[in-house]
């Protein structure tokens, strides 16, 4: 089965569960007669349905796909590229970035053809105490790793058009150099023979112009940190084999921890400034999807190799976090609105700006769903003005409230049985062993569950918020990452969240009113939105839960370019290490705020 039959197939299964779902709801609405906020109701069904679907299939999918053999070099034959290991900083802690840069320079250095590799650290810090620490630390990073004429470091002046901007600019002035390009975020890790390896495969099939990896979550401290980095770890590279069974050839581009020929992304991927002000206009800020569009639109290959291990970032600490960087990415996502019919491109690059779109809108949407829910018995049936219910959708003997189980039923086990699947999955050929046995993989997907299910109502708000923002003309900008502990106070909770804790209550308040046999389907949704100040900071914490649950194996077992970036990192912040204009933990993150 090809690439195109896969999603054929991922396609009819969403389409059968959305019309399924709205066959379900409309048997229970038709209980009492149709009315104009049913067909309401029934439509936002069916769209939310659909994406529930795709998510099924793409696990499912999966589950049962394996990766056929990828194009590989002899092993004995030498590299004859040039790559260069690109890392864009915007405003970090140079410390935290540059043990980064020395770890994996020392993880490379001991392989054959080491010497074909340079790194360059691309700046766009704003901070002038930041730029000052960032010349310091890059001096003593070339000191440690004799790094003179192979690793490099520049700062733009202007940072016009932001990470892609920067990329471009060094394509431009310095690209002609190189035969590939490792793009990384300042939080990325690669191993030495992972890079290599990813060079080797670019070499040996030079229609390849993107490879992409899965990046694994390590070094998380907070309940919301380990919980993401589990999921990652855990679920991801199933539903990352999904998405490579369905993608093939015109794969995915997550911005980062993933290589490019340098020849194809020079000549492919300039990106327009979009005409009007943002957050429509202006620089693309979800540039990675569209850049693997114009890729996959010349011809060249664009592939996620799930196989690829020792690729590794950082992520937030805490939902907050999260939510700003998520709110960037919402705002790219809907700016690909203006691309949907741009010249030229595959229908598959075209769908995937969709799916992009739809997994921001989604939130709105089902929020509308619940408040069209609450207020439904307000508005009178028309059973004058629409057909009657059977003459439309044929009535089954099954009690009313028994198809509103299924219905709640159904979406539950959309959201949850891909995940029971996986456990089943690694039961069966072991890969359990890694979370420390099937008993405690199936406690810590179960936990995982119940916190997920705990925050959705929250990320819920705070997605729709952002649409609304967008929609409204609200310019949400690209803020610098905050990679501290992650520790909320309460204050700063109770000010991120009041407004969620209001739409809780209201909600409580007006599913009493109008719809009282709803409150028992509503507790999960808005008690968590009452008690979101709570869920910010307990999930902040470290410690908060056994380090046994929710175990991974980069966890018991750091990989050797992980215990090198912890050595580096000791050693640099221990006393009489810094350089003298460093400035202090404290002092970065004012200057990170204020910039």
């Amino acid at each position: 089965m090809d690439a195109g039959a896969r999603r054929a197939a991922a396609f009819a299964a969403s389409f059968a569960v959305s019309a399924l779902a709205c066959w379900l709801f409309f048997q229970f609405a038709a209980s009492d007669g149709l009315d104009p906020m049913d067909f309401v109701r029934g439509g936002l069904i069916a769209i939310t349905s659909f994406g529930l679907g795709w998510g099924a299939s793409l696990s499912l999918m999966g589950l049962v796909y394996r990766q056929p053999p990828v194009p590989r070099l002899a092993p004995d034959r030498a590299l004859e590229g040039r790559t260069v290991i690109l890392v864009p900083v915007y405003n970090e802690d140079p410390v935290a970035t540059f043990s980064r840069v020395a770890a994996m320079d020392r993880s490379l250095q001991p392989l054959r053809g080491a010497a074909r590799f340079d790194f360059a650290i691309l700046s766009d810090t704003r901070s002038e105490a930041i730029a000052r620490d960032e010349e310091a630390w890059f001096a003593l990073l070339l000191s440690e790793t004799d790094g003179e004429g192979r690793i490099f470091y520049r700062r733009r002046l202007d940072n016009r058009g932001r990470k892609a901007g920067n990329i471009e600019d060094f394509i431009t002035q310095s690209g002609g150099a190189y035969d590939y390009a490792l793009i990384l975020d300042a939080d990325s890790l690669m191993e030495g023979r992972t890079i290599l390896e990813m060079t080797r495969r670019m070499e040996a099939e030079p229609r390849l112009g993107l490879l992409q990896t899965l990046p694994r979550i390590i070094n998380a401290r907070s309940l919301f940190g380990r919980a993401m980095q589990f999921s990652a770890g855990y679920f991801s590279p199933t539903f990352a084999r999904g998405v490579a069974a369905l993608q093939g050839g015109e794969g995915p581009f997550w911005g980062h921890n993933a290589m490019v020929r340098v020849r194809a992304f020079a000549a492919s991927c300039g990106l327009p400034e979009l005409s009007g002000r943002p957050p429509f206009g202006g620089h693309i800020l979800s540039h990675d999807y569209v850049e693997a569009a114009l890729l996959a639109r010349a011809g060249w290959i664009v592939r996620l190799d799930t196989d690829l291990v020792g690729s590794y970032e950082e992520g937030p600490e805490n939902l907050i976090e999260h939510a700003k960087r998520d709110r960037r990415w919402a705002q790219g996502n809907l700016q690909h609105a203006r691309l949907l019919a741009a010249p030229g491109l595959k229908a598959w690059s075209r769908y995937t700006f969709l799916q992009g779109i739809m997994a921001y809108v989604t939130s709105p949407l089902w929020l509308a769903f619940m408040i069209a829910s609450i207020l439904a018995p307000y508005f009178a049936p028309a059973p004058n003005y629409f057909p009657e219910p059977d003459q439309l959708f044929p009535v089954f003997p099954v009690l009313e409230t028994d198809k509103a189980i299924m219905l709640i039923a159904g979406v539950f086990a959309l959201l949850v049985l891909p995940k029971l699947l996986i456990v089943l999955r690694g039961a069966v050929d072991g890969s359990n062993i890694a979370a420390g046995g099937t008993p405690r993989a199936l406690v810590s997907v179960l936990a995982e569950i119940l916190f997920s299910s705990a925050i959705a109502p929250l990320l819920l708000m705070y997605q729709t918020r952002a649409v609304a923002q967008i929609v409204l003309g609200a310019d949400g900008g690209w803020p610098a990452t905050s990679r501290s502990d992650g520790r909320l106070t309460w204050s700063e909770a109770v000010s991120a969240s009041f407004w969620i804790v209001g739409t809780g209550i209201a909600g409580l308040v007006a599913s009493s009113v109008f719809s009282p046999a709803l409150i028992v389907w509503l507790i999960p949704v808005l008690v968590p939105m009452v008690l979101a100040p709570a869920v910010l900071v307990v999930s902040s914490r470290a410690g908060v839960v056994s380090p046994r649950l929710w175990q991974v194996e980069l966890e018991q077992s750091p990989t050797a370019v992980m215990l090198l970036r912890r050595e580096v990192l000791q050693r640099w912040t221990g006393a009489g290490h810094e350089p003298a204009s460093s400035a202090s933990t404290a002092g970065f993150e004012a200057a990170a705020r204020h910039a």
